[in-house]
């Protein structure tokens, strides 16, 4: 049991950082926060993987990723945050 929860975190973790990584721009995000969000695009990608082919496998890996990404940018919509509101305008200059 305690083997099954550490790759459930295990595969969390990796499923949500790469949704992160597909987003441009910064990510303020605890490591807990992205576990959270891997594991939460894993179970709803399941589902989506489920209704769509009847229970056979196939393909819940990168609907798992898009899924989290697609959570990944609610959860910064949320904050108030875009790739271009913290980005620096490169017109200008420094004294």
């Amino acid at each position: 049991m305690l083997i099954y929860l550490i790759l459930v975190a295990l595969s969390g973790l990796i499923i949500g950082g790469l949704a992160r990584l597909a987003l441009p721009g910064p990510d303020p995000m605890s490591i807990w926060l992205t576990m959270g969000i891997g594991i939460a695009g894993s179970i709803i990608g399941g589902l989506i993987m489920y209704a769509i082919t009847g229970g056979r496998n196939g393909g819940g890996f990168v609907v798992s990723v898009l899924v989290a990404t697609g959570l990944v940018y609610l959860v910064r919509r949320s904050r108030g945050q875009t790739a271009w509101s913290t980005r620096r305008d490169s017109r200008q200059t420094r004294f």
